[in-house]
């Protein structure tokens, strides 16, 4: 460290996620290069240091995001740092609009909702933090900073995914939020991404087994050759969207993945836990039927030959034949894989609900830091 380091002042940002799962990830990316982001744009002759850590498992979510500032600012003071960010992924909502971001500069801390950054949640956070410690920094009473010139109502239109700033600007607490319709909408494809639908897939294993089982004794079946060429598509159609619901249905009741409102989740948040889990989960199921459908249109035509499907059909047949026995069968299959997927380890099924947080293994919380 040169002589002129030494003599520059010193700011410690600490980066708190809650709960530690997916926000610890995007907070272990960001802390690794958030320093030379806040020189460059904040203010270089800081020297910038970043501390990272983790809140509760389970934030507490029955007063939103005044809870988690409180707590975020007690952290900060026992911490000693000089602001503090907490990453969540909790849907947060001001005036009925997804809260993209709230700073408090009484408390020098800002929370950021990653589900309302939408799917480039790490991008969009990256964007968003430096201009949040920015904020606070300049409105706080013994401004630690020089302001660089930056209006709030320009912070909001850089910041991603926010519409407007809301709330009492004079006394430093800023509220960002999201637009209405496309809000909501960026809300809830941002809480898929946060509920890591491809660790939902991967956990599915058995089902996905149970559900080749089911199609390959099907394919050796000729009333199912039958079914298939006279069920029409809409009707095969109807018949996909029913097996792939029920099965989402049969996971979340025999899982117990359904988020009831109560003392400490709000009927809103609840509904908004629910509707993850179960965009998560029918995403999952959906790219588990795609695997499903091509393997199997694959084994029956390794298996079925071609005369042998004319002679049961009774007329000349093609490899859309082949793709039609294989869409009934796959769809029949997901109830076999429903019955399949009782035999998948409780935690590895419920880690697709949206409010549920196990206890991770393997991260650092730099307490005291």
């Amino acid at each position: 460290m040169t002589h002129s380091e030494r003599h520059r002042p010193e700011i410690v940002v600490g980066l708190v996620a809650t709960p530690p799962d997916h926000p610890a990830r995007v907070a272990a990316r960001l802390t690794a290069e958030l320093a030379g982001v806040l020189a460059e744009r904040v203010d270089a002759d800081v020297r910038w240091i970043v501390r990272d850590g983790w809140g509760d498992v389970a934030p507490r979510r029955d007063h939103g995001v005044e809870a988690l500032l409180d707590d975020l600012a007690q952290r900060r003071a026992d911490d000693r740092w000089d602001v503090a960010i907490c990453l969540t992924d909790l849907p947060l909502h001001a005036e009925g609009v997804p809260l993209v971001a709230q700073t408090s500069a009484r408390r020098r801390v800002a929370v950021v909702s990653l589900p309302a950054l939408g799917l480039h949640q790490l991008r969009a956070a990256r964007t968003a933090i430096p201009d949040l410690v920015s904020r606070l920094l300049t409105d706080a009473p013994d401004q630690r900073v020089t302001p660089a010139g930056q209006a709030p109502a320009e912070t909001a239109r850089r910041m991603p995914a926010v519409h407007r700033e809301v709330g009492e600007a004079d006394a430093g607490e800023r509220r960002y939020v999201a637009s209405g319709l496309i809000g909501r909408a960026r809300l809830l494809t941002g809480m898929v991404r946060a509920n890591r639908p491809g660790r939902a897939l991967l956990g599915l294993s058995k089902l996905l087994v149970g559900a080749f089982g089911t199609a390959a004794f099907a394919l050796t079946t000729d009333t199912i050759w039958q079914m298939g060429d006279a069920l029409g598509g809409l009707r095969l159609t109807v018949i996909m969207v029913l097996g792939l619901a029920a099965l989402v249905a049969w996971l979340i009741v025999a899982h117990d993945l359904w988020e009831k409102p109560g003392r400490e989740t709000p009927t809103e948040l609840a509904r908004l836990f629910n509707l993850g889990t179960i965009l998560t989960l029918a995403l999952a199921t959906a790219v588990s039927y795609v695997v499903l459908f091509v393997g199997t249109v694959l084994v029956g035509a390794l298996l079925i030959d071609t005369s042998v499907l004319a002679q049961t059909l009774q007329r000349p047949v093609d490899f859309t034949d082949y793709l039609t026995l294989a869409w009934i069968t796959s769809s029949l299959a997901t109830v076999g894989g429903a019955i399949g997927s009782g035999l998948e380890n409780e935690k590895t099924v419920r880690t697709a609900a949206y409010g549920y947080h196990p206890q991770p293994d393997g991260w650092r919380d730099e307490k005291g830091g």
